[in-house]
């Protein structure tokens, strides 16, 4: 891993956090619930998910649950839509989340992409944070690419394409750099790092 730029990131920022997900039908589910939004408030949205099912989210208690009860809990149309379908889905076995342990990597982006509202973005978060993939790289991701360019000088922000172009230089540790990147963009932007 060839990396001058990222390797100070935890001089400036300080350790790390390593945060992981729940593999799974929680751990999907997260990485809708966390679309487009802050960390801040996928993680309220998670604990009124969290209270609505007793703990840990399944399937079959998702769809038991009301369309008002997960709007409450935060969750707008599109993502109640998207959250039913992934349980739906699991709940019938048209994808079975328990064996993408013993899949590629590609092979899981492909089923996780299968479902309505999963991109290549959410099926690499899933990656990375869930299956602790050490080289998945959600490329599409925005603060990611803010980061990159205030880290590396750039000057303008890249896209997915150069990104992804960029991130070849620390394979196979992509999933370390994403996270140093995060991590850098947090200290720049004086967010806390949270555990969830």
């Amino acid at each position: 891993m060839r990396a001058p730029a990222l390797a100070r990131i935890e001089r400036e920022a300080g350790t790390l956090p390593w945060r992981t997900r729940e593999a799974g039908f929680p751990g999907l589910l997260a990485a809708i619930v966390g679309q487009q939004i802050s960390n801040l408030a996928a993680a309220a949205i998670w604990r009124r998910l969290e209270a609505l099912m007793d703990g840990a989210p399944r399937a079959e208690a998702l769809l038991a649950l009301p369309e008002a009860a997960l709007r409450e809990a935060g969750l707008s149309r599109p993502k109640i839509a998207y959250a039913r379908g992934l349980a739906e889905a699991v709940a019938t076995r048209r994808i079975e989340p328990d064996a993408f342990a013993g899949m590629e990597d590609e092979a899981v982006i492909e089923a996780i992409c299968s479902l309505k509202g999963f991109g290549r973005w959410s099926a690499e978060i899933y990656l990375l944070f869930a299956l602790g993939r050490r080289d998945a790289f959600p490329a599409a991701d925005l603060a990611l690419a803010a980061s990159a360019q205030a880290l590396l000088g750039l000057e303008e922000r890249p896209g997915e394409k150069r990104l992804r172009a960029l991130a070849e230089d620390w394979a196979p540790y992509r999933g370390l750099a994403a996270r140093l990147l995060w991590h850098h963009w947090r200290h720049l932007n004086s967010r806390p790092a949270f555990d969830s």
